[in-house]
């Protein structure tokens, strides 16, 4: 598919501060592309830049293969949509959807249509005279969001856009958002720092740390094939255990079982590796030990019910660690001695020298 953004080599720095590092990222026509990241990792930074909100310190966005680098933001026909709804209250809802159009001043004539057609794809043509005030936040969002699509733009910024919400609405809206996509398939880059939400939505994730694109890919990938150690504690909830153990040629040693890291040179060279296994990858049932396993005695020490599942908090040889168990039976109580099992398949090594995942670096080898 032919890529309708392409950011190549791009910087940001405030003050000696460097918000976008060196970022180069390709955004395919009809993609949803969600950027995930702690808070100040860039994100939003980048999303300004690609509305020309913010110039470039350096590098080139191009769109179609055009460097729109230095157009100014009403030149790149770009829809953003904030955090906050930023409605005029004064206004009704159908004068906040057409106040863009005004303000570019296309022909009147086109506005009744226009509006009657974005107010049906999300369910606003009862609410086009109210005022804002008298809006749910849910419904306020919807406007914000036919302010924006009116312009049929050629790209949907979205920052945040649910994070004012409650859960319930969070819920609804996201749905309605990945309705609209569906419909319009208009390219989108949406901001979150929730990485459920990402997962949930996304085509493609760019996940973000001080600047600095740690990978990229589909949600799956991101979450099965984690390229470092960041990625691996961002993706994924309840978050990845990670321990940090020595190594000698190769070989880890836990509770007596010998555990074999990639074969690669660097690993052999490796003191002390980083090991990984998600909660939901951890057992303490019994099974068919069909799979190569390990074996892990614990002691439990609080559980927290998340309804159908509880998460468990256990202390074991190698650390504290957290793994999920069915909402079935009898529940787990603290200071209970259980015996954990996980596939040596669902291990992920990481280089204590670069924090890179072993696994990777041997396929890419």
């Amino acid at each position: 598919m032919m890529s309708s953004i392409r950011l190549e080599n791009v910087s940001k720095e405030f003050e000696g501060s460097m918000a976008v590092n060196d970022l180069s990222l390709e955004i395919a026509a009809g993609e949803f592309l969600v950027l995930v990241g702690p808070s100040g990792c860039g994100k939003s930074t980048l999303l300004r830049l690609l509305a020309g909100l913010e110039q470039v310190s350096s590098g080139r966005i191009l769109q179609a293969g055009e460097d729109i680098t230095d157009l100014e933001p009403r030149q790149r026909n770009f829809s953003m949509i904030f955090q906050n709804y930023a409605l005029f209250p004064h206004m009704t809802v159908e004068q906040n959807i057409t106040f863009g159009m005004r303000m570019r001043n296309e022909p009147k004539a086109q506005h009744q249509a226009r509006v009657a057609r974005v107010a049906d794809l999300l369910q606003l043509g009862e609410l086009l005279k109210r005022k804002p005030g008298k809006l749910s936040g849910g419904q306020r969002q919807r406007v914000a969001m036919a302010r924006a699509i009116v312009r049929d733009p050629k790209l949907f910024l979205m920052d945040e856009p649910l994070s004012n919400l409650d859960a319930r609405l969070r819920t609804e809206v996201r749905d309605g958002i990945m309705t609209l996509h569906q419909q319009l398939k208009t390219s989108t880059v949406y901001v979150t720092h929730d990485q459920m939400e990402a997962m949930t939505m996304a085509d493609r994730i760019a996940v973000l740390n001080k600047g600095d694109l740690q990978q990229v890919g589909a949600p799956q990938t991101l979450y099965a094939h984690p390229a470092n150690l960041f990625v691996a504690g961002f993706i994924g909830t309840p978050a990845m255990n990670i321990f940090k153990l020595p190594c000698a040629q190769g070989v880890l040693q836990i509770d007596g079982q010998r555990i074999a890291l990639p074969d690669t040179e660097h690993a052999r060279q490796l003191t002390e590796v980083y090991l990984g296994i998600r909660p939901e990858h951890i057992s303490d049932q019994v099974s068919d030990e069909s799979e190569a396993s390990l074996r892990l005695a614990a002691s439990l020490t609080y559980c927290e019910l998340l309804g159908a599942e509880y998460l468990n908090h256990a202390q074991s040889s190698l650390g504290p660690l957290r793994y999920l168990r069915k909402n079935r039976g009898a529940a787990p109580h603290a200071n209970q001695q259980v015996n954990l099992r996980f596939s040596l398949q669902d291990l992920h090594f990481f280089s204590g020298q670069h924090q890179q995942n072993l696994l990777r670096e041997m396929q890419y080898a």
